[in-house]
């Protein structure tokens, strides 16, 4: 079956960095384009990055544009995002996202802590 596994999460500085990753497993990775989201404490989910199947077109939220890079590795299975000059702001549980064949698929998430 579809399984999304996040990792990387973590308490990072402000101004620091940290890389998310989120292996895909029980689809054709390759022809799905896949996003990341993130959930704040108390808040809604929001949507953060997309990608498209071959990795060469994303788009991405207002409050990450320019700080975040979302990509992905097809011959491994997995999605990225890589997250620069992190905020408290940016504290928040981060999900991976993909819609196979109609239907869509969530990871666990994990907890980015952006903190001195």
């Amino acid at each position: 079956q579809v399984q999304l596994v996040e990792s990387g999460g973590g308490l990072v500085q402000p101004g620091g960095s940290r890389r998310l990753s989120c292996a895909a497993s029980g689809f054709t990775f390759s022809s799905y384009a896949m996003s990341w989201y993130r959930q704040a404490p108390g808040k809604e989910r929001d949507w953060v990055a997309r990608i498209t199947t071959n990795g060469i077109g994303t788009t991405y939220a207002d409050s990450v544009k320019g700080r975040f890079t979302i990509s992905r590795d097809n011959a491994e299975n997995t999605v990225y995002l890589q997250m620069n000059s992190l905020k408290p702001e940016d504290t928040a549980v981060y999900y991976c996202r993909g819609v196979v064949r109609g239907t869509i698929y969530w990871g666990k998430g994990t907890l980015v802590t952006v903190s001195s």
